[in-house]
């Protein structure tokens, strides 16, 4: 090639270099390296032999079968381009290339951006308007007339703005009033894997879904003392999954989660695509969806809502089954940034899909992603303006109104240092999902996989756990149960936390506070028992669990009493919540010393605990997240920039007891790491060896650990 060449950077964000032309006009290429539409629409112009795409071309270009280009992978499909396969691959002229479908849907959407490098075409592929081929069709021995199948249609320079407006207008296409379209549910392929799966798994044996332990405060106390605020531990944990994935192995030869029998999903992602996410927040953004979508199984459905200024629908509920998920990729990568921030706007697009569609899939969540603040519906406090009431974001079928219980989780994950933390967590706290800090770009993916991680694996839904006194005199002071709804009834004699679901090796862990009266027979005090009812979600019935009775030891005279670590070490956790809880509150009023104070006094209580003496490892945990707390309130600017939103992610980890990301929290290294089930850290390995792939993308993303070496707090 005479022309000269320049270095240009991908706009993934990586420090990936590739090598194209100064100019993208047809001039950069000789002439015998090109295609005129004329030659393209020629018969003669299409080998009978397995064609790929010579990198140097322009437009369609056919290569025999042993061009290097065959190892190539469609960044749209995410799927290898091999010889042989029929399909027409296309190259752009800044030599990306792609399935000639993919990239042609692609452009049908409005993009005429190569979505890798972002580079703006003069020639773009689009399908002719008679000819439909079919997929997979042999390119040996076609007919004449499906030569016709592809041209390259030449664009004149478009007006500054035309991108814009070609976008507008497709979030202004009619849309049903009605997202009753969703496609119909076929789970006769779970009901096959479930039936070769092991005998012992949670969905053939719902009395093995639940585990429930309980930890008196002491073993034993004097029969000749009361005591008003004795504390018992309840501990529940939900069934492990059978299968697991190899995250050391081929990523193309590992596993579906869906070949475990489980509860297939319905999700809904709602996400920003206003003018601030364009360039390297889209492309991962794209690049994290692709993530999800190839790892859905075929009975889980997906539909995909973008808001900017308005919010629009880009397909309804549809199964990822392979064409399924051809058609979500290419949707996903036909979107393009433009607009304000209309939360709101997508949340009730999002909930409509829920709320119309025909049939249902056990498990339903809505994950909301956004790098700003709502600019339509609330307006942020400032100076001595109320709180905002960021219920008006959420439509009345996700937050219940005043209904006990929550309808549709929404985990909210906040990109960057300008989203709105407060709102995006007040999302998800009223609604029952998690809130997560994305603090670095890179790290969107690995956020993605960590959470549906834990929606794959749902093996226990509807669990309420139920508490009862024993002794005639034995009254139930509180129930410590962080967001869970909890009531103590009228009498003290019993009460109730409404759970919901639980992912595969979930555990939860509730303090019961009651008085202990004095026991002068000297026979042991029965205190409580617990029982659990739940609805397993593949067989849809009801079960019920029974704990034994708790019953407390009661000596003439007791020798020093031995606290049980294990209920020092949720006491310690739900000290070191409150106090972020304060500190965030003081810090709000801009007291950020003071905010500070309460953080270190915490730790203080923490390192005197039995847990720190023992070296426990959530209690390890617990001081290296106060700590950098303490260090992000600093300063005003370093507290606004990513303070807040830290300290949100923490305490929404804490009171759901569920993992959220925040700061390295995704990194093996990690100290806060609190509440990852093997599930979660499993996709995550997985996303972070596909992120791996390249060598250019290591420096952004620390090696996975090893599950033997991954620090448990439990």
């Amino acid at each position: 090639m005479g022309s000269k060449w320049r270095k240009a950077k991908l706009a993934l964000g990586l420090n990936l270099c590739v090598y194209v032309p100064r100019t993208l006009d047809d001039s950069a290429a000789p002439s015998s390296e090109r295609f005129s539409d004329a030659a393209l629409l020629s018969p003669k112009n299409w080998d009978s032999r397995p064609m790929t795409p010579t990198p140097s071309s322009h437009g369609l270009r056919l290569a025999k079968s042993g061009s290097k280009s065959s190892k190539q992978t469609c960044s749209i499909c995410l799927a290898k381009m091999k010889q042989g396969d029929g399909h027409a691959i296309f190259t752009a002229e800044c030599s990306h290339s792609f399935h000639f479908h993919c990239i042609s849907s692609n452009v049908k959407h409005g993009n005429q951006l190569c979505p890798v490098c972002r580079a703006k075409w003069k020639e773009i592929p689009f399908q002719a308007p008679t000819l439909d081929p079919l997929p997979g069709r042999a390119s040996a021995g076609w007919p004449q007339t499906d030569a016709l199948m592809t041209m390259v249609h030449r664009l004149p320079p478009p007006p500054r703005r035309d991108l814009n407006r070609r976008h507008v207008s497709l979030l202004q296409a009619p849309e049903p009033s009605v997202f009753d379209d969703d496609e119909s549910l076929d789970l006769q392929p779970a009901s096959s894997e479930r039936s070769s799966g092991n005998k012992n798994d949670a969905g053939h044996n719902p009395a093995k879904t639940v585990e429930i332990k309980t930890y008196p405060e002491v073993s034993a106390a004097s029969c000749s003392n009361s005591y008003d605020n004795f504390i018992v531990l309840v501990h529940i944990k939900a069934a492990a999954t059978v299968a697991r994935l190899n995250p050391r192995g081929n990523q193309a030869s590992l596993p579906q989660l869906s070949q475990t029998p489980r509860a297939p999903v319905d999700l809904v992602t709602v996400l920003d695509i206003s003018g601030s996410m364009a360039g390297t927040k889209l492309a991962l953004l794209k690049r994290a969806m692709g993530f999800v979508i190839q790892n859905l199984g075929s009975n889980d459905r997906l539909s995909v809502i973008a808001f900017s200024s308005t919010a629009r629908r880009l397909f309804p509920l549809r199964r990822m089954s392979d064409t399924g998920r051809q058609h979500a990729l290419q949707a996903v990568n036909s979107l393009v940034a433009n607009g304000g921030t209309n939360i709101a706007e997508g949340l009730r697009k999002g909930a409509k899909v829920m709320e119309d569609r025909r049939e249902k899939n056990p498990v339903a969540s809505i994950i909301l992603l956004s790098d700003g603040q709502d600019t339509y519906t609330v307006s942020g406090n400032s100076g001595n303006q109320p709180q905002p009431n960021y219920q008006l974001l959420l439509p009345l079928s996700i937050h219940g109104g005043d209904n006990a219980g929550f309808q549709i989780p929404v985990h909210a994950f906040g990109f960057g240092a300008d989203h709105d933390a407060s709102s995006m967590h007040s999302i998800s706290e009223i609604s029952g999902g998690t809130f997560s800090f994305i603090e670095t770009e890179a790290v969107i993916q690995d956020a993605f996989a960590q959470c549906i991680g834990g929606l794959l694996s749902v093996v226990v839904q509807e669990l309420q756990v139920g508490v009862e006194c024993m002794h005639p005199s034995v009254h139930l002071g509180s129930l410590k149960a962080g967001s869970y709804p909890s009531r103590v009834m009228v009498d003290a004699r019993s009460g109730f936390i409404d759970v919901g679901d639980l992912y595969a090796d979930e555990e939860r862990d509730f303090l019961v506070s009651v008085n202990v009266p004095a026991e002068p027979s000297r026979n042991p005090t029965s205190l409580l028992k617990v029982r659990c009812a739940y609805r397993d979600p593949l067989t849809k019935e009801m079960a019920t669990l029974e704990s034994e009775e708790i019953k407390l030891e009661r000596p003439e005279i007791s020798g020093e009493a031995i606290v049980s670590i294990e209920v020092d070490r949720q006491r310690n956790r739900f000290q070191a919540a409150e106090a972020m809880s304060r500190a965030r509150t003081t810090a709000e009023r801009g007291d950020l010393a003071g905010a500070a104070s309460i953080l270190e006094n915490c730790r203080m209580l923490l390192s005197e605990t039995v847990s720190a003496k023992f070296h426990d490892r959530l209690c390890i945990a617990l001081d290296a997240e106060l700590k950098e707390m303490q260090e992000r309130m600093a300063s005003r600017h370093v507290y606004e920039a990513s303070g807040r939103a830290y300290i949100l992610s923490g305490l929404s980890s804490h009171s759901w007891q569920r993992a959220t990301v925040r700061g390295d929290s995704t990194d093996g290294s990690s100290l806060v790491q609190s509440y990852q089930t093997p599930s979660m850290t499993e996709m995550l390995a997985r996303s972070q060896a596909t992120f791996l792939g390249s060598p250019s993308t290591q420096r952004l993303v620390q090696p996975s650990w090893s599950f033997g070496s991954q620090p448990k707090p439990r």
